[in-house]
């Protein structure tokens, strides 16, 4: 398989060379690092935000919008599939870091982690990084600062002068269209942390509504998971049966029902304090080749009216 870090980089200087169309702002640190803001001192857009998950995936994913409704509201939709699941989202599109430096914090995903290769879904998948270019997406309140390119060029064997950081906050358009990129995801990371072979998983596809953009990063965090947990929904093709597909769709979960601000609010926004099996996709559809085809789950259009405030 070719680099993931060499695949995004391309779309990397893709985002460079169309900055001002995109409503993206570069900028470079002196030890070189270059900085992408797709939406934290800047606007940024929706095709921002498509090609922000798309760098995401390593260029690996479809991602695209279209139009549908959430209440009698029109609301745009995102749509991502990809016929390279385990390399795409588990690789490369998962946030798998926690990058706190100083007085910096931000969560990290994209395919800088692989060129790390620590987490356990690299070990499942038997795959590991290796190129002079590392491309990480940094989702914070504040553009990344120079200790923190420094920290993800030592922790990646790079160059400061390769690193790309890609930054956006939750509460941008960007933040919201990458965020419902991820309905394909959380439907592929429940697979595997059940115990399903990520490399039996086929091909995926999935949509989630694009939520409003809130006033704060705590609305916004609530709002984006909202339209994941409860609006978004997925079909994943599978090589093998599987004793618990049926766990796989948030409808599963005892949080199931909660708004996200309420369940972060009571495991005092720690992330890893909230339980796994509530970040899922609303709605699964499983079809194992040449077997059944499953379907599992519930939107709640009733909880995201309230949630994204129609």
């Amino acid at each position: 398989m070719d680099s993931l870090n060499r695949m995004a980089i391309e779309l990397v200087d893709e985002t460079i060379d169309f900055a001002d169309d995109l409503n993206v702002a570069v900028s470079e640190f002196d030890a070189g690092t270059t900085v992408l803001d797709f939406g934290v001192d800047v606007d940024g857009g929706i095709e921002a935000g498509l090609l922000l998950a798309e760098l995401q995936t390593s260029g690996l994913a479809t991602v695209q919008t279209r139009m549908g409704e959430v209440g009698d509201a029109p609301i745009p939709y995102v749509e991502c599939s990809t016929d390279q699941p385990a390399l795409a989202i588990l690789c490369s599109q998962k946030a798998g870091w926690e990058l706190s430096v100083e007085d910096f914090e931000g969560l990290g995903s994209g395919p800088a982690r692989a060129l790390v290769a620590e987490e356990e879904e690299f070990a499942r998948i038997g795959y590991e990084d290796a190129f002079e270019f590392a491309v990480l997406s940094v989702e914070s309140e504040e553009l990344p600062t120079e200790a923190a390119a420094e920290r993800v060029a030592d922790r990646t064997g790079t160059d400061p002068g390769s690193v790309f950081l890609l930054a956006f906050s939750t509460a941008s358009l960007a933040g919201s269209v990458t965020m419902a990129a991820r309905a394909a995801e959380l439907a592929v990371f429940r697979l595997s942390e059940l115990g399903y072979d990520p490399l039996d998983i086929v091909s995926t596809s999935a949509s989630a509504p694009l939520a409003p953009v809130a006033g704060d990063e705590e609305t916004a965090i609530g709002r984006t998971n909202d339209a994941l947990a409860y609006g978004g929904q997925a079909h994943v093709v599978v090589r093998e049966e599987f004793e618990r597909f049926d766990e796989v769709a948030s409808t599963a979960s005892d949080e199931y029902g909660t708004p996200f601000e309420e369940i972060f609010a009571d495991a005092d926004w720690e992330l890893y304090d909230v339980p796994e099996s509530i970040f899922a996709p609303a709605q699964v559809t499983i079809d194992v080749l040449g077997g059944e085809t499953h379907h599992y789950g519930r939107t709640n259009e009733e909880l995201l009216v309230t949630s994204f405030g129609l």
